[in-house]
């Protein structure tokens, strides 16, 4: 016991201004920006997942045709096409869907960030005019994720599969 308030003693501020910031802004829970945090970047995504599908296990024409004609990479000052893209267009629209569902509850949440990180590269890649109006904030909202976890309002604390890290709270 007296080692706690040692501790607690020792991390509080001294500084006012610092001690009224933490009331303050203490009172917002750690969860709650992680939870909007989680659920801001699993929105575009999975609209746009929404629009690569006819039905089930379909994926539609204009996709494939996107992939296969539209859609090229920007490296080294040429276009190169995808290749496969009927495999990219397949595999990019799969993680559309489920990388923000997995957001969304919350459920091996480091990891979907890490994917849609990955995803946000190759989108910059396509789309390089794009880094400052989206490409920026999705990579920085991925980053954010994979920093801090998904907060303890999700499957992954729920469960076990993310402690959050020593010392931050929520």
């Amino acid at each position: 016991m007296i080692a706690g308030a040692a501790r607690a003693s020792a991390l509080a501020p001294l500084n006012p201004i610092a001690r009224f910031t933490s009331a303050v802004f203490g009172l917002v829970p750690a969860w709650l920006p992680l939870l909007i945090l989680r659920l801001t970047l699993a929105r575009p995504f999975f609209a746009s997942g929404l629009t690569r599908w006819d039905g089930w296990f379909t994926l539609s024409f204009g996709t494939k045709i996107l992939f296969a004609e539209e859609y090229k990479l920007h490296l080294f000052g040429a276009e190169i096409p995808f290749p496969m893209p009927e495999l990219v267009a397949t595999m990019a629209s799969t993680a559309e869907i489920v990388l923000p569902v997995l957001l969304a509850f919350g459920f091996l949440t480091r990891w979907a960030g890490l994917g849609l990180l990955i995803m946000t590269g190759i989108i910059q890649l396509t789309y390089p005019d794009g880094w400052a109006n989206f490409h920026l904030y999705w990579a920085a909202m991925a980053l954010a994720i994979m920093t801090f976890g998904p907060g303890a309002i999700s499957l992954d604390r729920l469960i076990g599969l993310d402690g959050g890290n020593a010392g931050r709270r929520g």
